[in-house]
């Protein structure tokens, strides 16, 4: 028996209650990116997703169970969103900059580094290298800066670093970064190249440990196989991992997660498929972001039919990132979709759940696990 969790990253169904508190009312990744562009998602469609409640409505039956949920966690950013997903829900916001780190912090980064740093503010990770790159490579200071989510980002030149010393500087961060400055990632940001520059797939990020026992971790412990591709590692910083698989793209997750549905072996498969947040959302790049989603349903098309008997699919986002929302770049404060399909599951409206972590829940009742509340298993299945 296995359960495979897909995680769109920023995809999100509709606006908040409280989208107002985050600069967010009017955003719904899924809707606005359908007025745009005429989307093509037969294989997630058929699941339920334009059922979901703030969509546009289809009168089609679907084969799944569909539904939207209500994040708890304070923020709305890529650690909170997963660890709600894995059953932890995060109560106080993590700490963000946004007129940079104060000096006291950088005098000791500089410290830690032996370097001065440059930039220090919000910034676009695309923007950041073309506006610094060049005074980096004259200087060898490598680019420190952050966005509204709680990170700390460091970009270096290949020509001036290896990606080894780049790591070593992310390690000695993450260590400074504990108390009123513990943000939730340290985020290695290679690039290489002439002006504008390019970003390398060797991103790397160094994260908290989650604050309660997660899903991966109740797995793993069970003696079942707890499989992570994409950045599940880091945002989990390692922990309730018996395998994890790197990926360059979504299509490059999508087809070992295919390859991976081909073994044998129970327990979880966590995947995350950045480009929709990283590559379109933020770059609020409309036709991109479509362009993913119809990447993502055709594989999903293919992962499909290896599915055993006993399996079942759960797709959702951990965000919103909408990419028609002017009046930011950051990601956006939405619900979440939840489509879950497999043999057992009857298709079901299940509205919308208070919590994420319903996933938690319900995947710890399909592999008999201990589970609480907010399991929907006996709601889904036959």
């Amino acid at each position: 028996m296995r359960a495979f969790i897909i995680v769109i990253d920023g995809f999100g169904v509709g606006a908040m209650p409280d989208c107002k508190k985050y600069g967010d009312y009017g955003a719904n990744t899924l809707k606005n990116v359908r007025s745009a562009y005429d989307l093509n998602l037969p294989y997630l469609a058929d699941m339920g997703l334009y059922n979901i409640e703030g969509t546009y409505n289809d009168d089609r039956m679907p084969n799944g169970a569909y539904g939207r949920m209500m994040e708890l966690s304070k923020g709305k950013d890529t650690t909170v969103g997963h660890w709600e997903i894995a059953g932890v829900i995060t109560k106080d916001f993590m700490p963000t900059f946004p007129n940079g780190f104060p000096k006291e912090f950088v005098t000791k980064l500089e410290k830690a580094l032996g370097t001065k740093i440059l930039c220090n503010k919000p910034y676009s990770g695309t923007e950041v290298i073309k506006d610094y790159g060049e005074e980096h490579l004259r200087t060898g200071y490598p680019i420190v800066y952050t966005s509204a989510d709680s990170v700390l980002q460091i970009a270096v030149h290949m020509d001036k670093y290896t990606i080894d010393q780049l790591y070593d500087m992310c390690i000695k961060a993450r260590k400074l970064c504990e108390g009123k400055y513990g943000v939730g990632r340290i985020i290695a940001r290679p690039f290489e190249g002439q002006y504008p520059f390019v970003r390398t797939a060797e991103r790397k990020d160094f994260s908290l440990d989650p604050t309660g026992e997660t899903l991966l971790d109740a797995v793993k412990a069970a003696g079942l196989e707890s499989v992570a591709v994409g950045k599940i590692e880091y945002i989990f910083n390692g922990r309730g991992i018996t395998r994890s698989i790197h990926t360059e793209s979504n299509l490059d997750g999508l087809e070992k997660t295919i390859e991976i549905a081909k073994e044998n072996f129970d327990g979880l498969v966590f995947v995350n498929l950045v480009d929709t947040d990283m590559k379109y959302g933020h770059r609020r790049d409309v036709y991109g972001y479509a362009q993913a989603l119809e990447e993502i349903d055709k594989k999903i098309g293919e992962l499909l039919p290896l599915l055993k008997k006993d399996d079942v699919l759960y797709i959702t986002g951990d965000h919103g990132c909408d990419p028609t929302h002017k009046a930011h770049t950051d990601h956006t404060r939405e619900y979440t979709p939840l489509l879950v399909y497999g043999c057992d599951i009857v298709p079901t409206n299940l509205g919308t759940l208070v919590g994420m972590d319903v996933i938690n829940d319900t995947i710890r009742q399909q592999l008999d696990l201990p589970f609480g509340p907010k399991s929907v298993w006996e709601k889904i299945t036959r």
